[in-house]
């Protein structure tokens, strides 16, 4: 169970316990949830969270964690056709891991393109600022920075350890 104040995902948002209340229709008990990104929201969840849709933000060694591990976290390969499908089905499963995975593939595709002069994907590109605001918005909370500073610091982070390999 969660309290007030926690930040929790609501499937790929980051949001914060603004109450618990008491549901007058059905008795159960509710969630109030307000998303970061969106504070004029206001989500109610169940606390039986009986879709699995809510889960607790990962903690800040679970975060360095993540962090030490993308240069090492491969990019997805598929037949060109295929990877908005794997977009997509990575995205709903909603592991960090496959944020980073849906981030780097759609870096290195756009960056091939741009190296060949031709025009960057619409679907690669919306697909690497979603799965960016995504994990940088949930690491952004474990690391207790902004959301700009979180992304410097993975980044740097990530070029190191590549430097050192």
């Amino acid at each position: 169970m969660y309290n007030k104040g926690d930040y929790v995902i609501y499937r790929q948002d980051v949001c914060k316990v603004k109450d618990i209340i008491k549901n007058h229709i059905n008795g159960e008990d509710y969630y109030v949830l307000i998303p970061l990104k969106d504070d004029s929201l206001i989500i109610d969840v169940p606390v039986k969270n009986k879709m699995g849709w809510l889960r607790k933000v990962i903690n800040r060694q679970d975060a360095e964690s993540l962090i030490d591990k993308i240069a090492d976290i491969e990019p997805i390969k598929v037949n060109d056709k295929y990877y908005e499908l794997e977009y997509k089905k990575l995205f709903n499963e909603g592991t960090l891991e496959d944020l980073v995975k849906i981030i780097k593939t759609t870096y290195l595709r756009n960056d091939s393109r741009v190296q060949n002069k031709k025009k960057i994907s619409e679907t690669d590109n919306n697909y690497f600022k979603k799965a960016e605001n995504c994990l940088y918005s949930e690491l952004s909370i474990s690391l207790g920075m902004s959301f700009d500073e979180t992304k410097e610091y993975v980044i740097n982070c990530v070029q190191k350890k590549v430097c050192e390999q």
